[in-house]
């Protein structure tokens, strides 16, 4: 017996003829492999793992204390060949009824090896109710209504058996814990070791298992948020299976009337030549194709829907053969006319699809790449399950346009009416099932409630709601029509039971409200406790209390409404150890980190801050609000941190302006971690022109002049339509110029070795600072604002460059906006006047000055001019003592004549 074979088949889901089905064990995996759940379920093999001591009392135990799984005989590694192959039957099994279908043909009582005396003891609804508390992980509930929860509940026991001789137990834990995560309310962190244990394996398998090995761990990290995480594992997964492919363009049309081809978005994609029975699947493909082009709808795949739309065609039409892309092989390709990729390097691009969303801001372009991967996947159905997820993928990117949000509703809706269908065997929709993240009956149905909710449909909405048990979202509904008095009776008749929550419970007793509480597990009834607290707020805190209660401490949702209530009233030395309690349940939760981190604030906990907003850019690093939160602590902190954990920095939960805080007191090190956290945090909250001014404050603090300007000319940016002049930092912009002009004006000056090219090696100061700070004049600032101080420190910069006549003109300009420049006749402001007395003797200097160094320029009747006018204007002020030195001035420039 080879169990490598075996395992591998397995893995892949393909039995191979070379494994010999001598023995029991290897037939029931042959059976598993199949889709044959009974079959191997119901084996004497199987029945004897799952056998029950008979014992009344075990009834009140847990269910890993129901069944001996020691290795017994002498063979121990069809022992272990056993429990591995029951585990993934049990998984499948799981899988098939409640992700892909069609319906089960096996119970779990079936399964189970009872002894005939505790039988009557042991029921679906006993079952059912002991696997989902059981299956409750972190204070998270698990969904009760998901069928045959004891499947699941078996494979975590069985995979959780030590296993010496299968090697591949690691990878079947990765995969089980996927499944697990997808059933509970929010997602929880998961030992390291799931994804480390999965390392060995690495170098003893095929290119295409390593592919999907890698691209399954991805798929874990993207459902535990870590976005940038999982591109990088799809990204990998491309390459260990060599799939080829580029995002380019290619002349087309998209919609019926259009006369003129444009450059379309097209993805070229071309899988590696494998030495399987590659032709044969190309050739099925085509032949399915063909017929879902003919009638809509394949007998072998999910029904396609057709747009059916009077402007937009059914696919882009490329009207060139050749692309623009950059890859000589891809190039090749007729974008209309590609080649059908293998199934698995389907699955690939349609996580990179997923991620291209995640990595990317909301605009029109991320719809526009995601469409192009979809597309691609799309024209040639390989598989039942990849099918199914490409069309969902559609689904979600048409829903928010116009023209296609019909089809959109309508795809979602088959999509969810086709999983009891028997139209495709259980073998082939569970094949690439690990490498998709194809959503569970449940969750697709209620993507389909929040889909008729948002198009109005809220009552369609709500009956599916309240048929999947949702009451949150339930509740929602209810208020959203402003029936709050429905969304607390329909909580309340829950948890004193008056409205049972399943068919089971319905037939089974609903006759006292003590037997109903019996059903409610823990962890569902105190999240049903912190519903009603959402509903009325005049009552919360006690409710949220019992939740705590109810659960034997161990809701975190609980604790988050216990801190979230206390925040929202400003009672944060109460709200901090309710939501420090929340996030050591489930530390996942970004939102709660950050409530956290907002609430030590407040209590200046600088401490406890940053370590809250570390957590909160640990989960999510695109988080840009928190970055400035975390900048904004260490700018408050009173000393470094040099424990090696402070690494990224942090920001601060208000946003304002930063300026204050950069006193000589703050350590350097300090605000050197918080110039990185806003640098890392404007990458993405570019807009966030508060961050932008906090970014240049600390960034002129810490030396960062090249980013300083940067800065501020992004603030000028966002700001100079709304504040004017106001947007400029003046002192700021003088700094600046001043960095470039303490340097001496000829490069090799600048240099200590003589040479002009090392002046500009430094972008911070001198000529290597030059460059930035004339494009924030010329580029920015001087087209959008202008005021004296602005063309005074423009003036220096050229002075400093030798452009004399444009350094006059600048001094002229600041003249002209200034209160002398703008003074007019009746003035009566003497303390104006006397300004513009200074301003004038300002000004007839510069002309003095650089005058005489502008070949032409005559300089002096420029200062009489403005002299005279000044004068011309302000007679008014002739008693004033700063008359006479306008009339000795203006005689001074006479006689210079």
């Amino acid at each position: 017996m080879s169990i490598e074979l075996i395992e591998q088949a397995l893995l892949t889901g393909k039995w191979t003829d070379n494994i010999e089905t001598s023995s029991p064990v290897v037939e029931i995996a042959k059976n598993v492999v199949e889709g044959a759940f009974r079959t191997a379920l119901i084996s004497s093999q199987a029945r004897a793992l799952f056998s029950i001591p008979n014992d009344a009392k075990i009834v009140d135990r847990k269910l890993n204390e129901w069944f001996n799984f020691s290795v017994s005989g002498n063979d121990v590694k069809e022992q272990e060949l056993l429990q591995l192959t029951l585990a993934v039957a049990c998984l499948h099994a799981f899988i098939q009824v409640n992700w892909t279908g069609p319906n089960l043909d096996v119970t779990p009582l079936d399964v189970l090896d009872i002894p005939s005396e505790i039988s009557s003891h042991i029921t679906d609804d006993l079952l059912r109710q002991k696997s989902i508390e059981e299956l409750a992980y972190g204070g998270e509930p698990a969904y009760h209504l998901a069928a045959v929860p004891l499947f699941l509940r078996l494979a975590i026991l069985l995979i959780d058996l030590p296993f010496v001789h299968c090697q591949s137990a690691p990878w079947w834990k990765l995969r089980i814990t996927r499944i697990h995560e997808e059933i509970l309310d929010e997602p929880f962190g998961v030992p390291s070791a799931i994804l480390s244990d999965c390392e060995p394996l690495t170098s003893a398998i095929d290119p295409d298992q390593l592919g999907r090995l890698v691209l399954e761990e991805g798929l874990l990290e993207h459902d535990l948020g870590h976005d940038r995480a999982a591109t990088e594992f799809f990204v990998r997964a491309a390459r260990k299976t060599k799939l080829e492919y580029e995002l380019t363009g290619a002349l087309g049309k998209r919609t019926k009337f259009q006369q003129t081809d444009v450059t379309q978005l097209v993805l070229l994609a071309q899988s590696r030549q494998r030495d399987d029975d590659s032709g044969k699947e190309d050739k099925q493909s085509e032949e399915n194709l063909q017929a879902a082009s003919d009638t809509s709808k394949s007998l072998n795949f999910p029904e396609t829907l057709v747009l059916n739309d009077d402007t937009l065609l059914e696919h882009t039409q490329f009207t060139s053969s050749t692309s623009i892309g950059t890859n000589a092989r891809l190039r090749e390709l007729d974008p209309s006319a590609q080649p059908a990729l293998h199934p698995l390097d389907q699955c690939i691009l349609l996580a990179l699809c997923l991620n291209i969303k995640n990595t990317s801001p909301a605009h029109g372009l991320t719809a526009e790449q995601m469409s192009a991967y979809v597309s691609r996947v799309i024209s040639h159905p390989r598989n039942w399950s990849i099918h199914t997820m490409a069309l969902l993928l559609r689904s979600r990117l048409e829903a928010n346009r116009t023209r296609t949000v019909e089809r959109s509703t309508l795809q979602l809706q088959a999509l969810v009416d086709q999983m009891p269908t028997a139209d495709s065997s259980v073998s082939e929709r569970l094949l690439y099932i690990h490498d998709l993240l194809l959503p569970s009956k449940w969750e697709m149905e209620k993507e389909l409630a929040k889909r008729f909710l948002s198009l109005g449909v809220v009552k369609s909405a709500l009956e599916i709601f309240e048929r999947l048990e949702m009451w949150e979202e339930a509740v929602l509904c209810w208020q959203s029509m402003e029936r709050k008095d429905k969304a607390i009776a329909l909580v309340r008749d829950l948890l004193e039971g008056r409205k049972a929550e399943a068919d089971a419970v319905i037939s089974r007793s609903k006759a006292t409200a003590s037997t109903r509480r019996q059903t409610l597990d823990a962890a569902r009834e105190a999240k049903l406790w912190c519903l009603l607290g959402d509903v009325e707020p005049e009552h919360a805190l006690d409710h949220y209390n019992h939740a705590w209660t109810v659960s034997k401490e161990t809701s975190g949702r609980a604790m988050r409404s216990l801190g979230g209530y206390y925040f929202a009233r400003g009672n944060y030395a109460e709200a901090i150890p309710c939501l420090r309690r929340g996030v050591s349940i489930n530390p996942l939760l970004g939102r709660s980190w950050f409530v956290l981190g907002c609430a030590y604030v407040r209590e200046e906990e600088w401490d406890g801050a940053r370590e809250a907003f570390s957590r909160c850019v640990a989960i999510d690093d695109e988080d840009g609000e928190s970055w400035n939160n975390l900048a904004s602590v260490y700018l408050r902190m009173g000393e470094t941190k040099t424990d090696g954990k402070d690494q990224i920095p942090k920001e601060s939960e208000t946003g304002d302006s930063t300026a204050d805080e950069t006193s000589q007191g703050i350590p350097f090190a300090n605000k050197m971690l918080a110039f990185h956290a806003l640098k890392q945090g404007l990458k993405f909250s570019y807009d966030n022109w508060r961050m932008w001014s906090n970014y240049m404050i600390v960034a002129m603090d810490v030396g960062e002049l090249a980013e300083a300007c940067r800065a501020l000319g992004r603030v000028v940016e966002e700001r100079s339509i709304k504040d004017g002049a106001a947007c400029v930092d003046d002192d700021v912009l003088d700094r600046l110029v001043d960095a470039v002009t303490r340097a001496p004006a000829n490069p090799s000056d600048a240099s200590e070795s003589g040479n002009a090219q090392n002046a500009v090696t430094n972008p911070n100061e001198g000529h290597g600072l030059l460059r930035r700070v004339s494009d924030l004049f010329d580029r920015i600032i001087l087209p959008r604002v202008s005021s004296p101080r602005i063309f005074r420190a423009r003036a220096r910069l050229l002075t400093w460059q030798g452009r004399w006549e444009d350094a006059i003109n600048a001094y002229l300009e600041a003249y002209r906006n200034g209160a002398a420049g703008s003074i007019e006749k009746g003035e009566t402001d003497v303390e104006k006047w006397k300004e513009g007395v200074r301003e004038v003797e300002e000004i007839v200097d510069v002309l003095r000055n650089f005058g005489p160094r502008v070949e032409g320029f005559k300089w002096r009747l420029q200062a009489r001019s403005i002299i005279r006018t000044f004068m011309g204007r302000t007679k008014d002020f002739e008693d004033e003592p700063e008359w006479p030195r306008l009339v000795d001035l203006l005689e001074e420039i006479r006689k210079e004549d």
